[in-house]
């Protein structure tokens, strides 16, 4: 099928930015967002033209690299699913896509589709580090955790750091990336030691780069970890409970 796509070039964080209008054929409904854009670089690059920067990695949905706005949405219109994951399926011959940066105040545009997620890597850094005693190995069975606490800081881990969600907030939260990360270690009983400290670093280092939770929930749709969200709940959760307890 042919597509017309309206590509987001920027040549660096002072350049203003415009669209570009680019026919691509030959695109398969199986192809992924990256897949088409691959498609596109190889056509600017046969006619001498300067290729559409953009991130990827893994392309198997795991690293939280590949991030774009597709039509308005972060990664494009399936739900919870990456950029390297979104197929070609929900157009037709003849649509036209515009694809952008992640679009946030804390995201600045590196170039054309690159954008600078450093802010998440800040909130994690405030975290410091996880304390753990040293000395020989403990027995299998000196920590005790129930396999629900388990389970569910496993699926608060499962977070990539996209930033898909902070995009999608119309406040330009983080909420949901602070969430998952305190959530999950609160839940693990040699993480939770620094558990007040870091909630406390977190949450006031996320305060200062991102905007507040905007209480509608469009994080949670986009997110391809399909971090749940009560999550969220956690930041305030934490939060209060670093005013009461020192660790």
């Amino acid at each position: 099928m042919d597509l017309t796509l309206r590509i987001w070039r920027q040549d660096g964080p002072e350049d203003t930015g415009r669209y570009e209008h680019h026919e691509v054929s030959g695109a398969r409904p199986e192809m992924s967002v990256l897949e088409l854009l691959d498609v596109l670089n190889e056509q600017l690059v046969d006619s001498g033209r300067e290729p559409v920067a953009f991130d990827s990695d893994c392309r198997e949905g795991i690293c939280g690299a590949c991030g774009v706005t597709v039509d308005g949405r972060p990664h494009g219109p399936a739900a919870n699913t990456p950029s390297c994951h979104q197929r070609l399926t929900a157009y037709s011959d003849g649509d036209t896509l515009r694809i952008e940066p992640l679009r946030a105040a804390a995201f600045p545009v590196v170039r054309d589709l690159v954008v600078d997620r450093s802010a998440l890597d800040g909130v994690i850094e405030a975290g410091a580090y996880v304390r753990i005693p040293a000395g020989t190995a403990p027995d299998a069975d000196s920590t005790l955790q129930d396999h629900e606490t388990a389970d569910t800081a496993l699926d608060f881990a499962a977070c990539i750091g996209c930033g898909a969600c902070v995009a999608a907030c119309p406040n330009g939260s983080a909420n949901l990336f602070v969430g998952a990360k305190l959530g999950h270690l609160a839940l693990m009983p040699v993480s939770a030691l620094d558990r007040a400290p870091r909630a406390r670093e977190m949450v006031r280092e996320a305060d200062r780069e991102f905007g507040p939770c905007s209480l509608y929930g469009e994080c949670s749709r986009v997110c391809p970890a399909g971090i749940p969200l009560r999550a969220i709940g956690a930041v305030n959760r934490e939060r209060l409970r670093s005013v009461f307890r020192r660790s």
